[in-house]
């Protein structure tokens, strides 16, 4: 029998070209590109290679036999017919510590100017949730620097708060705060649809030089595409997931999950899936868990402490995306516009917000100074208007007799400079003072 020599073959098997599927685009009507001729699964990547340039398109629908892709770029340039390949790779994000101190946008392109961070690992943009299970418990505090929040809210490492104001508030200010002043080995900022000039102002002056060595700031502006604001906001979960695994206690900000869920918005729209409350589709509220239930602690000694900001247009607690974000979350903050307007600053309304952990974090003599602070401020507000019109009789109520005595001491206490730190155990102390006078 003939043997026959196949090495050869094989030899020029390995380094042949693998054919790869194309299509061709059909339609590009606003943010959509219809394909034909290309079978591909939702979250899939494509690509259009242009004389000038490669667009990028993620598949997020079907139209009978065509594929429905929304550009991770400009669609300029496209006509009809032109070759649709389909990427071999899944979508991931460059990961290590050579992104501490830069700034970089969804694609993880640099954006200060500097040279491309070299990552010498990569993670899934779209990972799972750490199971229920292998979450540890949360007991340890996170000291913040912000006196109100850890006096009253204190925050636990690897909880989850929603940071809900409108527009003009401080909201800024007070992650700026959070990113110079709280106890955390590295801080992701994710600056997602904010304006181009806000992300320098935000680099510069809210985060500072000193503590942008910590720091990783990703940014998607408001002109981007649709997909590539949700891809920011996926980009900066995906690091902060890195860093967790390597141990470390992160501090990840994003402003805001409102314009990610906007953004979800837009391109679900597009698709031809039909709005819900206010617009909002059922996209939107599906894809909100996966992205927030990310942050957290998992089976390993790192943790995500995140805090997401949520825009509440008109100051309505009730709108779909607030609700909704609200009731996933660990706890809420919730920035005044009455005391703002008072020039009391940062405008945390401590009586209406939340943290859902404190008690697991806290010591009971914190605990009970915190319930007594609180009681005070809500016999005050009670009794507010009595007070400033001169109607209130001394001697009245006891409990209000005492918030008016302490009223200054705790507005002391509950008011800060954004540039000023309190030990977390300097702001307790504080915090038990004035719950002892009280007595």
């Amino acid at each position: 029998m003939t043997m026959i020599d196949l090495s050869s073959y094989e030899a020029a098997a390995r380094v042949a070209p693998l054919a790869r599927a194309e299509g061709r685009v059909e339609k590009v009507v606003g943010l959509l590109v219809e394909i034909s001729g290309l079978r591909a699964a939702v979250g899939r990547e494509l690509e259009i290679d242009l004389p000038v340039r490669r667009v990028t398109l993620e598949v997020i629908g079907f139209r009978d036999d065509r594929l429905l892709a929304a550009p991770l770029g400009p669609t300029s340039g496209i006509s009809p017919g032109d070759r649709v390949r389909l990427r071999t790779s899944e979508a991931s994000a460059e990961v290590g510590e050579a992104l501490l101190g830069r700034v970089i946008d969804a694609f993880g392109r640099p954006l200060d100017q500097r040279p491309p961070p070299r990552c010498g690992a990569r993670a899934a943009l779209h990972a799972e949730p750490p199971p229920p299970f292998a979450r540890r418990p949360i007991g340890k505090p996170l000291e913040t620097g912000v006196r109100a929040l850890d006096a009253l809210l204190a925050f636990g490492e690897g909880q989850r708060i929603g940071l809900f104001a409108g527009t003009g508030v401080g909201k800024s200010t007070l992650l700026g705060m959070l990113c110079r002043h709280a106890d955390a080995d590295v801080i992701v900022a994710a600056l997602i649809g904010e304006r181009g000039r806000e992300v320098g102002d935000f680099v510069r002056h809210a985060i500072g030089p000193e503590s942008l060595s910590r720091c990783v700031v990703v940014a998607a502006t408001s002109d981007a595409p649709p997909l590539v604001r949700v891809r920011g906001a996926l980009r900066a979960t995906a690091i902060a997931e890195h860093f967790r695994k390597q141990g470390k206690r992160v501090l990840l900000v994003m402003d805001s999950v409102t314009r990610y869920a906007m953004a979800l918005r837009e391109a679900s729209l597009a698709a031809g899936e039909p709005p819900l409350t206010k617009g909002y589709t059922p996209t939107v509220f599906a894809a909100l868990p996966p992205l927030l239930e990310r942050a957290g602690r998992d089976s390993g000694p790192g943790s995500i402490t995140a805090v997401y900001t949520v825009l509440v247009e008109g100051d309505d607690m009730n709108d779909p995306i607030a609700d909704t974000v609200r009731g996933i979350l660990d706890g809420h903050v919730i920035l005044s516009r009455k005391l703002g307007d008072r020039g009391h600053h940062p405008a945390i309304d401590v009586l209406r917000s939340v943290s859902r952990v404190a008690r697991d974090v806290s010591a009971p003599e914190h605990v009970a100074a915190a319930a007594r602070v609180r009681e005070l401020l809500a016999a005050y507000e009670e009794a507010a208007d009595l007070i400033q019109i001169g109607a209130y009789v001394p001697g009245s109520d006891v409990r209000v007799d005492a918030a008016r005595t302490l009223q200054p001491a705790i507005e002391s206490l509950l008011r800060q400079s954004p540039d000023e730190a309190t030990s977390r155990g300097e702001t307790i102390a504080r915090l038990r003072t004035i719950s002892e006078r009280s007595r």
